[in-house]
């Protein structure tokens, strides 16, 4: 697995799919590998609601299906978020300040088995319904439903470092809301970028789009700053600071290898790719109302 890129297809035809597929095909020499199918699921909280069935402060909850694994996006907008609590830290005192609050705006998680999730919500008759249903609707069954969509398509290898991912965006009723685009270079797992994007799988998404008129794509980013404010973990922190010890100021046996970086959680390896590939899938799509 490799650094990847994301864009959106906003305004897609019905026939964009097949368009794209024959250009990766033709002018790529593209082999369709496997089939790529995600399926989101978005629920609100019930708490707190007023008489009119509104809550200013509702959680949000997300969850994407890859394979066999589920990633959970939950969002409390009275909390507040890591930054705004480093913000008003007084110089020193950050690590203190960060152990304060209970959570932080976003808590980002990785479940198994599919399907694990809704189990333990209707034990629990929790209260959460489906985004697009009301809440009287949705008290006895809400908590396994979930406003749900899916993203069908396919999977293509361009020769031996890209895999192109290629699917539409298909409503609960299958109403089509455009396509979502993906390239992996699988030989770098590693690319320090400012804000998240790359010119080269750019221009990779850019070389695959048919050319239509007024098409309108969106690149799908987040900087390497904010995904380490979504991976942060107490717990990890306060493990790294116990088991991490100084280093010597005048070592005399130096191996000299002290500017390689060591591989740090959050590349773009194994799970962590497909967990950032989540959180951005999930972001534009909330993003647009879709969610």
């Amino acid at each position: 697995m490799g650094f990847t890129g994301l864009a959106r297809w906003v305004n897609a035809p019905a026939m964009g799919m097949q368009e794209v597929r024959r250009n990766i095909e033709l002018n790529h020499n593209g082999l369709c590998v496997a089939k790529w199918n995600l399926s989101v699921k978005s629920y609100r909280s019930t708490l707190g609601q007023n008489s009119s069935g509104h809550s200013p402060s509702e959680r949000i909850l997300c969850t994407l299906t890859m394979d066999n694994n589920v990633f959970v996006l939950l969002e409390d907008p009275m909390a507040p978020t890591r930054a705004e609590v480093l913000a008003v830290a007084p110089p020193g005192q950050e690590r203190t300040y960060l152990q304060g609050p209970s959570h932080f705006r976003t808590t980002f998680l990785t479940l198994r088995p599919p399907g694990a999730l809704e189990q333990l919500l209707a034990q629990l008759k929790a209260r959460w319904v489906p985004v697009r249903q009301g809440a009287t609707a949705g008290s006895s069954r809400g908590q396994t439903g979930g406003q749900q969509l899916i993203i069908d398509g396919h999977t293509f290898s361009i020769g031996t470092d890209w895999l192109v991912r290629i699917g539409n965006v298909v409503l609960a009723g299958g109403l089509i809301k455009g396509m979502l685009l993906e390239a992996e270079y699988l030989p770098l797992p590693v690319l320090p970028t400012s804000n998240g994007t790359s010119e080269m799988l750019s221009n990779l998404i850019l070389s695959i789009l048919p050319n239509v008129r007024d098409a309108k794509t969106v690149a799908v980013t987040i900087s390497d700053t904010q995904w380490e404010d979504v991976l942060w973990e107490r717990e990890e922190e306060g493990k790294d600071d116990a088991t991490t010890s100084p280093k010597p100021e005048n070592e005399v046996y130096s191996c000299g290898f002290e500017d390689i970086p060591d591989i740090k959680r959050g590349d773009w390896v194994g799970i962590d790719r497909d967990r950032r590939s989540a959180y951005l899938i999930v972001g534009a799509l909330r993003s647009e109302g879709i969610l």
